[in-house]
């Protein structure tokens, strides 16, 4: 069952870029939560703290968001809508 922002979100109009990372959601349990992400280009990956995308390392991930580090920079991407 999708919580509650994710349920908001997806009702929600959101401007996705073509060439940054998106995240679309956030579900799992919360000492396992997962994101689905829209990566530049288009791809849509199922993301974990600890993987790797183009788009840098995922730090972490929270009902609001995922962090990233990509480049020697740490940067938060919240879901779009949200």
């Amino acid at each position: 069952m999708a919580n509650g922002i994710v349920e908001e979100a997806a009702t929600q109009a959101a401007k996705i870029r073509a060439n940054t990372l998106t995240v679309l959601g956030v579900f799992g349990p919360s000492g396992d939560l997962r994101a689905l992400v829209r990566l530049p280009g288009g791809k849509v990956e199922e993301v974990s703290p600890g993987d790797r995308t183009r788009a840098g390392e995922v730090l972490g991930i929270d009902a609001e968001g995922v962090v990233l580090r990509h480049g020697g920079r740490t940067r938060r991407v919240d879901i779009a809508g949200g």
